[in-house]
Order: C-alpha cells, then sequence, then structure tokens
C-alpha cells in the first residue's frame, strides 16, 4: 500500500482540496482528483523526508497549544511595535544551535519559528548543526535562542526522536 500511496495523508488533502475547489462531486471530478491525488504524492516522493515512526500524542498537543499561544501572543507584539516608533524596533539574526538530528525534526523547528510572527528561518547549516533566525525584536539574544529551543525544539525532540 505505501508504494501505491506513499503518502495517503497527503493523498487525502489533495483530494478533498479538489472536490472544495470545484465545489461540486461528479464522478469525472472524483476520478480526475483520485488521479492526482495519487500522481503527485508517487512523482514527488523522493523529496520528502523520511517520517518518524513513532509520535508522542501527550507532548503533541501542548506542542500546538503552545505554538498558537505564541502565534495570538507575536501577532499582538507586532501590531504593537509596528504601529509604534521605528526606534523601538531592534531586530537582529540569531544563530540557534541545532540539537535535533532527524531531518524531519529539523524541518518542523524551523517551520515553526517561521511561522511565529516576527522571526523567520533565514538558514540552516551545512551540517544542520545551526539554523539562522531573524527576529523583529530581540531584546537579548541569549534569551531569544534559549527560548525558541526550550518551547519547540525540546518538545518536537520529546515527541519525533
Amino acid at each position: 500500500m505505501t508504494r501505491f500511496l506513499p503518502q495517503p495523508v497527503i493523498s487525502t488533502a489533495l483530494l478533498l482540496t479538489w472536490l472544495l475547489l470545484h465545489n461540486s462531486i461528479s464522478v469525472g471530478l472524483l476520478l480526475s482528483g483520485a488521479i492526482l491525488a495519487v500522481a503527485l504524492p508517487l512523482g514527488t516522493q523522493h523529496f520528502w523526508p523520511e517520517y518518524p515512526r513513532t509520535v508522542r500524542l501527550v507532548p503533541l498537543s501542548r506542542l500546538i497549544g503552545v505554538v498558537l499561544y505564541d502565534i495570538v501572543i507575536a501577532n499582538l507584539r507586532m501590531v504593537v511595535l509596528i504601529l509604534g516608533p521605528r526606534s523601538r524596533l531592534r531586530p537582529q539574526f540569531v544563530v540557534v544551535p541545532v540539537s535535533a538530528r532527524q531531518p524531519f525534526t529539523i524541518t518542523l523547528f524551523a517551520s515553526i519559528i517561521s511561522l511565529t510572527p516576527g522571526t523567520v528561518s533565514a538558514n540552516l547549516s551545512g551540517d544542520r548543526r545551526s539554523l539562522l533566525v531573524h527576529d523583529l525584536d530581540v531584546e537579548d539574544a541569549e534569551t531569544a535562542v534559549r527560548r525558541m529551543k526550550e518551547r519547540y525544539e525540546r518538545p518536537l525532540m520529546e515527541i519525533f526522536e
């Protein structure tokens, strides 16, 4: 089954998205959507990182809560910063050492950082040991790095590694 459907969740999402985009259901739409839902993951399977074999659900649910909370708070902080005087902005690049070793975990770590308003993952070093992050408001670089590692990387490693 994994040979025919290497990414069953993505295939399902593609089919549902296809049907939602057309806002109707017919045999032709189901067939064309099913062909896309099978063909696209098959054609791109070599680009996908290997998924972890186990996922711990309790830490995952906690991490989702933390990320959602941080996104809301960061949005509010960005509104205050952007609408305020430019002199209050303290943009800075910080280097975050990466402890995770699994490519999937590292990708999620960089993605979560970029999802949080005011921060963006700019570059992963070639040896995958450090992540360059641009933060729009850095009071103390060490505190910012420690916060990212404690709030995102440590739980990700607990969930997947």
